[in-house]
């Protein structure tokens, strides 16, 4: 009978180790029993195509986490630290709606991450009542349409990149398109945007079709399908990866066009799959942050790189950037746990960040709640990103 004993006790104990374990692989920041801890809770896909994603954006917020956790950040005499919980909703805004309850109930996290825009529309429908700010980080116009007085977009609206990237390829390459985004509530809302642009500028879409990352790796049919109309553009995007494997498939069925690359999707980045830009020639989407030219993004670079032994990417450092102005936020506001006061103050937070945290040069918060940045564009030419002028 003690032996059985002792042995419950030891299956227990196990448990007990198990979920610990499990605890703290979800959390990050460095932050110690017994301190002042604000959690901070992130949403997004660390599993399946669009992982890689889901890990930049987490790089950027841990990184910023665990350099303000080494002294803290006062508040009426308080020090406090940041903890990162983490949980993967593997893209799907379903498992979004379910971590945001979660992080919410379990964690008390005044603030949800989320970097994907069907994550960020399944938090909205009960953020306000359950007083949390929603960090959005898509350039998704709707997430701030919707009125929504708790949400932040954190990176500059895709609406901006339009007329800049139809111009680009109708000149350079000629006016049909196939459109070939991808299955997310995203990618098809980025179609229907460019669709009409197009078509007003005296362009025809020739072709329409979709690509589920998650389940799709041979493109071959849906090239076909799309080349047999002799487009001159095709219009792609998502995570970088996944993107290029698309690009250079479509090279490889003898595609000689452009790409309009939508801006999720990377070029710089896009080039560790095709491996030189010579396949992408042609290429319009945004600006790599190894282009930026803002106060902290030189230094942020090399920590970056320098930590994680990767390039660093531009979700990273929007992110790492918005934790800072969190920071300064609810130093401003003296307040960490009352997301309205902590949303009313962002502005200050805007105000009072470093030069030196200033990845991305963010003047002010629009009162629809998007980060008022400016958009970059760039193109690839002979081999090279060069920049382009937004029109």
């Amino acid at each position: 009978m003690k032996m059985r004993i002792g042995k419950l006790f030891l299956v227990i104990g196990l448990i007990f180790t198990m979920l610990s374990l499990h605890a703290c692989s979800n959390s990050t920041g460095g932050a110690g029993k017994g301190e002042n801890i604000v959690n901070i809770g992130y949403s997004g896909p660390l599993s399946g195509s669009a992982a890689n994603y889901g890990k930049k954006t987490v790089n950027g917020l841990s990184m910023a986490i665990e350099e303000i956790n080494k002294e803290g950040f006062k508040i009426d005499g308080k020090t406090y630290k940041l903890n990162l919980v983490k949980l993967d909703d593997k893209y799907l805004p379903n498992e979004t709606a379910a971590n945001g309850q979660r992080l919410v109930q379990e964690h008390k996290t005044p603030i949800i991450i989320t970097p994907h825009s069907g994550g960020i529309a399944a938090l909205q429908v009960f953020n306000e009542q359950q007083n949390f700010i929603i960090g959005g980080y898509s350039s998704e116009p709707s997430i701030t349409e919707a009125g929504n007085s708790l949400t932040i977009r954190i990176p500059p609206n895709y609406e901006g990149y339009i007329d800049t990237f139809i111009n680009y390829e109708m000149k350079r390459y000629g006016k049909k398109i196939a459109l070939i985004p991808p299955v997310t509530q995203y990618g098809q809302d980025w179609a229907k945007a460019i669709a009409p642009h197009w078509e007003a500028k005296g362009g025809e879409v020739v072709h329409q079709a979709s690509v589920d990352f998650e389940k799709d790796t041979d493109f071959y049919t849906i090239l076909t399908n799309a080349l047999n109309k002799n487009p001159d553009v095709l219009f792609i995007g998502g995570p970088s990866e996944s993107t290029a494997k698309l690009a250079l498939q479509a090279r490889e069925a003898g595609f000689k066009g452009g790409f309009i690359v939508m801006d999720q999707a990377k070029m710089d980045e896009m080039k560790k799959v095709t491996g030189s830009y010579e396949l992408l020639e042609g290429s319009i989407g945004t600006m790599p942050i190894i282009s930026a030219n803002y106060p902290g993004t030189p230094e942020f670079i090399k920590k970056y790189e320098e930590k994680f032994n990767i390039n660093a990417s531009s979700e990273a450092g929007y992110l790492y950037t918005t934790v800072y102005i969190l920071v300064e936020a609810m130093k401003a506001a003296k307040n960490v746990d009352d997301a309205k006061v902590i949303r009313e103050h962002i502005q200050a937070g805007l105000d009072n960040l470093p030069e030196d945290k200033k990845v991305y040069e963010i003047p002010k918060i629009n009162k629809d709640g998007g980060f008022d940045v400016n958009v970059r564009v760039g193109a690839i030419e002979n081999g090279e990103i060069l920049p382009i002028n937004v029109e």
